[in-house]
């Protein structure tokens, strides 16, 4: 099972999304920031780290939004998206400057969440999140419906 942290950050009716570039994708995806658990790490350090290394904003964990699980062939995910405090709004998001496997940070009016976020696993959960109708906040997946080639180095 592969665990998964991600974070919720809005502001100004806007949420932080991050594009982010794989082998078998021929366009950037988008999701919200975030990423795979380390040995030894808790997800709440999990999101704070990932944020970080992603964004160049710093993240202060709040309540677990919801937990989200999904099947890509035999390889299980667990997604556990907190509601994250972001520090460092005058911090410049980056554009144009390639972080790890992210080709940029954007803040994303919310109504264009639908159109931005192709994955069905990632945009379906959060737009029901958002909206109140997520019910026992947890969403599964039988099939992911998508499948990502981590990169090499990657954790």
């Amino acid at each position: 099972m592969i665990h998964l942290a991600t974070g919720i950050a809005v502001r100004d009716g806007r949420l932080l999304l991050v594009a982010s570039r794989y082998r078998n994708h021929a366009q950037p995806l988008w999701n919200l920031p975030g990423g795979r658990q380390l040995p030894g790490e808790l997800l709440s350090e999990t999101v704070t780290r990932e944020m970080l290394e992603e964004t160049g904003l710093r993240a202060q964990p709040r309540e677990v939004a919801y937990v989200s699980e999904s099947y890509d062939g035999d390889a299980q995910y667990l997604n556990v998206t907190f509601q994250v405090a972001v520090t460092g709004w005058s911090c410049a998001v980056r554009t144009g400057e390639e972080r790890d496997h992210v080709t940029a940070v954007e803040w994303v009016p919310l109504a264009e969440l639908r159109e931005r976020i192709a994955v069905a696993v990632v945009r379906e959960p959060l737009l029901a999140y958002l909206s109140g109708s997520l019910a026992q906040r947890y969403a599964g997946f039988h099939d992911a419906g998508i499948t990502i080639e981590w990169p090499e180095d990657s954790r």
